[in-house]
């Protein structure tokens, strides 16, 4: 047997000496509570996850009693794990959802606040983004020439003339050849068979005291994006303008406007759209950074980075700032896309009844017109004049009345209606020399006002340029204004060394 057990003395807890110091005590403390903050936040972050994914999945309870507003006549919603077993168990009393009564958009309850659900992309369209990816670069090889191949043909361009271009595009024998004759008084052949123009014919439209070239385009037909009946030389003349007059038929079916927006958007160009507001950039290194100001409906960072591979870009940085689509988000990959102003003229309404001129006349972007019976005309040239915006600015000479005859004429598609564009305009010395400048008309708060270059102008003001003055050499010693002595001691010229 081993020897008997030591007797130990028993003292009181008030008396045992501290395991641990106050300092050691008081870090492990914050240890553990910053350990607990952590769980807390890893708990939250799986419940927003769940929400995201569950929402599905939701269930709505006309009264439950975690109810964040008993009195409202909306029932909540329940959302559940996702995949959970039947019958579903509630996540939490946090998980209640609610579609407010100011708003359609769904929401949960966090119980500090609202916050929005975002809508999930569906996992079709990932296969769909991607499937559009390939057709649009497949389609944009097939457009361009091949390498080293020479141009075959001679196009319809025509030489630029006046301060706007307008292209008339349509079917055969829908009345663009009558159309230019009776605008701008230059013949074009007009008869009853079809494809009786087969090349450009240009002309002048003399309206508010501005030239507007207006050309009159071969007809196409269906399958013009591929090159049938010439249809790509004239798709492209049509690039080049600032505005499209699609001329259709208003006895024909309403599929013709379909087939030609279809042909018009197939080689890059789209018809009364703006460019989206996707910055994209490609890189060398880093690889692909993802950014959204605004919240994503139809494309997300994986639907993204799909699309872009499929481009072999790898190295890129993008950010959407408005809830674009897919389509968008290619047309800025790609970069060649054309975005122009379109207007849809119904020829021959003398011919149907006027509950059909009515339905076609209240159709956006349209306008009606009968060039057999010169019915409306007036309102067409108004029409382009208001969609091309144009910009007539008159020059006043220092002491001198305007000259009302020669206006300036400015556009926001070409160079911008500022002080500065218009400067530019007139030559391109004389911006340095400008001082400021004194407007009268529609865009001055008082008359004259004096404006700096960054002012925008609008139609029928007046402008005054007033340049600085030079300064003459004059005084002497101190009081010399000028000098011709460089400002650098470096670049003075030494004189020669005395001779001793």
């Amino acid at each position: 047997m081993g020897p008997p057990p030591v007797p130990c003395r028993t003292l009181p807890i008030a008396h045992a000496p501290p395991l641990l110091s106050p300092r050691a005590l008081q870090l492990a403390r914050r240890r553990a509570c910053l350990a607990f903050r952590r769980r807390e936040q890893d708990d939250r972050d799986k419940e927003e996850q769940w929400k995201m994914e569950g929402y599905r999945n939701a269930i709505p309870v006309p009264n439950h009693p975690c109810h964040p507003n008993p009195n409202s006549p909306h029932p909540c919603v329940l959302l559940f794990r996702p995949k959970a077993p039947a019958p579903p168990k509630p996540l939490c009393a946090s998980l209640v959802l609610l579609a407010p009564e100011h708003t359609s958009e769904p929401r949960y309850w966090t119980g500090r606040g609202w916050r929005s659900v975002p809508a999930a992309v569906p996992s079709a369209e990932y296969h769909l983004g991607q499937l559009k990816a390939k057709i649009a670069k497949l389609r944009t090889q097939l457009l361009e020439p091949p390498k080293g191949a020479s141009a075959g043909g001679e196009g319809f361009e025509v030489t630029k003339f006046g301060h706007g271009r307008v292209a008339l595009i349509g079917f055969p024998s829908v009345g663009k050849s009558t159309l230019l004759t009776m605008l701008t008084g230059t013949h074009s052949e007009a008869a009853s068979y079809e494809f009786t123009t087969l090349t450009c014919i240009p002309g002048i439209i003399h309206y508010n005291d501005t030239k507007i070239q207006l050309l009159d385009l071969p007809g196409i037909i269906e399958g013009a994006s591929e090159g049938k009946g010439r249809g790509r030389q004239v798709i492209a003349v049509a690039k080049s303008s600032d505005l499209v007059l699609m001329v259709l038929d208003a006895s024909k079916s309403e599929g013709h406007r379909q087939i030609l927006t279809r042909e018009l958007e197939a080689v890059g160009l789209r018809l009364n759209k703006r460019p989206p507001q996707i910055y994209f950039k490609r890189k060398k290194t880093g690889g692909i950074s993802f950014n959204s100001t605004a919240p994503l409906t139809h494309i997300d960072e994986k639907l993204c980075y799909q699309i872009l591979h499929e481009y072999k870009i790898h190295n890129a940085e993008v950010l959407f700032r408005e809830d674009a689509t897919v389509d968008d988000f290619i047309d800025v990959i790609e970069g060649n896309r054309k975005y122009i102003k379109c207007v849809y003229v119904y020829n021959k309404i003398d011919v149907v009844g006027i509950d059909d001129v009515d339905n076609l006349a209240r159709q956006p972007n349209s306008l009606v017109i009968s060039c057999n019976m010169q019915l409306n005309l007036d309102r067409l040239l108004a029409r382009m004049w208001e969609e091309m915006g144009l910009v007539r600015v008159y020059t006043k000479p220092q002491g001198q009345q305007p000259d009302f005859g020669d206006p300036v004429v400015l556009s926001t598609d070409r160079g911008g209606c500022t002080v500065e564009d218009f400067c530019n305009h007139i030559h391109r010395s004389l911006l340095k020399d400008v001082k400021y400048v004194l407007v009268w008309g529609v865009s001055a708060r008082h008359y004259p006002q004096h404006c700096g270059l960054s002012h925008g102008l609008q139609d029928e003001d007046v402008v005054q340029i007033v340049k600085k003055k030079e300064t003459d050499e004059g005084g002497r010693g101190r009081f010399k204004s000028h000098t011709n002595a460089p400002d650098r001691i470096s670049d003075r010229v030494k004189k020669a060394p005395l001779k001793t």
